[in-house]
């Protein structure tokens, strides 16, 4: 019998399965005013191969078809760019090399700084194929939308509506919740970790946390996530849920509170509901994000509204559940932007901020140039009433959506100039096909330092 034997295409492919990979090369992009890494970044080759730094700023690029070859990377973000050359292109170019080393530098076009990405898998993915944050585990989720927070019982509570997992292409409908210590961030600049302690399983994994009607389709929505005090001084967790039909209408609406034993919502009351009461959902509802304000007159209120207070009602409990308590409130239609022009508030929240002495806000625009849903405008007031004072664009999105954000005024030292705000960037509600990988349908945290000039038209009183 005669030895088994390869030669051509065969051993070709036999040596190339037995050589070891390539060490990628280490690309990483920087801010070129403060050197901090900037996450969200494309750089796409000229055969249109595509790479998006991760939280730390970094790329492994491990193409070995360019390895060795003068490349061409083009340098697209939302926010930052590079300069153009004689054609119009905005990138650079380099040698990629095994074990290589390269930094970008790129120039901010917008007034918040981007600290980086919550939630969703592969945060570092790009580092640790550098051997680098190896001490980042994966949480096991992977989109997370439109976030509630409430400081509850000595922790920060986290919630999200619809989220994405491995398993398969449906996720969670029933809110998703993790905690946090109150003061996670030791720092305020990129690369931005902020480990989520999860609700999860007997298996481990993730699960929900408000399917309050178990038999009943649809997902589970909560707004109006807060915590207040009851009669005896005890916290309670509280938040108004919609259960939800196509296409994207709420049938039922009703009150829920958190179970500290079982670390789940239930439902309390029903407000509403489409098959026994008929109609459409009660206007008046406690839903959207909190702000608690003492009214010149001394009494204590909790304001809800997404992004400007439209109810008001005692801060307590007791308040709370008690609907003959609930004052509605007319929001502003529109605010006036610095450059005259009036806006269309969509989504967003306020918060007091200390060091500003004022009420701030950080909302969306419905209809926004050139992302309909994409553009966040900052504002100030004497009240959380209004008048609101001319808004400033901080955020800017070419193509795709970034909704729903939420301040996070105490995240920082009382009287810090710097504010953090988040949102969920995603395709959807937009023209753009093309889904960002691991960042799409993810929240984004960024930061707005209140001295910086560009905000100088908000601060006119």
């Amino acid at each position: 019998m005669k030895p088994c034997c390869f030669s051509g295409p065969t051993l070709l492919l036999l040596t190339a399965a037995l050589l070891p990979a390539a060490e990628p090369c280490r690309l990483r992009v920087v801010d070129a005013e403060s050197g901090w890494p900037v996450p969200l970044v494309e750089l796409r080759t000229t055969h249109q191969v595509s790479f998006f730094t991760d939280n730390a700023g970094a790329v492994a690029f491990d193409l070995p078809e360019l390895m060795g070859t003068e490349t061409w990377l083009t340098v697209e973000a939302d926010g930052y760019e590079r300069k153009a050359d004689g054609f119009g292109f905005r990138g650079f170019r380099f040698t990629p090399q095994p074990g290589g080393d390269h930094e970008i530098a790129v120039e901010r076009t917008i007034v918040a700084k981007r600290l980086g990405r919550l939630t969703g898998g592969g945060i570092f993915a790009e580092s640790q194929k550098l051997g680098e944050h190896a001490d980042w585990r994966e949480s096991g989720i992977l989109g997370s939308d439109s976030v509630q927070v409430a400081v509850h019982r000595g922790r920060r509570f986290w919630a999200w509506g619809d989220t994405l997992v491995p398993r398969y292409p449906l996720g969670l409908f029933h809110m998703a919740s993790a905690t946090t210590a109150l003061k996670p961030l030791s720092s305020f600049a990129p690369p931005l970790k902020l480990p989520f302690d999860y609700f999860r399983d007997d298996d481990g994994r993730v699960r929900v946390v408000a399917n309050v009607f178990p038999d009943d389709p649809g997902p589970t929505w909560i707004s109006g996530y807060v915590s207040l005090p009851d009669a005896t001084g005890s916290e309670r967790l509280v938040g108004c849920y919609s259960k939800i039909e196509p296409p994207m209408k709420a049938y039922r609406v009703g009150l829920c509170e958190w179970n500290d034993g079982e670390s789940r919502f239930e439902s309390i009351e029903v407000l509403w509901d489409k098959k026994t009461d008929g109609g459409t959902e009660p206007k008046l509802q406690p839903v959207g994000h909190p702000a608690f304000w003492t009214a010149p007159e001394g009494k204590r209120w909790l304001l809800l509204g997404d992004p400007f207070p439209s109810i008001r009602l005692p801060a307590t409990y007791e308040g709370w559940r008690d609907r003959r308590t609930w004052e509605s409130i007319d929001p502003p239609r529109s605010l006036t932007g610095a450059d005259g022009r009036k806006i269309k508030p969509h989504r967003g929240s306020i918060a007091w901020n200390a060091y500003r002495q004022r009420w701030v806000t950080v909302f969306g625009e419905i209809g926004g140039d050139p992302s309909p849903l994409g553009e966040l405008w900052y504002a100030e007031a004497d009240s959380p009433l209004g008048p609101w004072g001319r808004a400033v664009k901080v955020l800017s999105h070419r193509r795709l959506t970034f909704y729903n954000p939420r301040l996070h005024p105490d995240l920082t030292p009382a009287g810090s100039p710097i504010l953090l705000f988040e949102g969920t960037y995603t395709h959807s509600f937009s023209k753009e096909t093309r889904q960002t990988p691991r960042h799409d349908y993810n929240q984004i945290l960024y930061r707005l330092d209140l001295d910086d000039p560009a905000l100088a038209p908000a601060r006119e009183r």
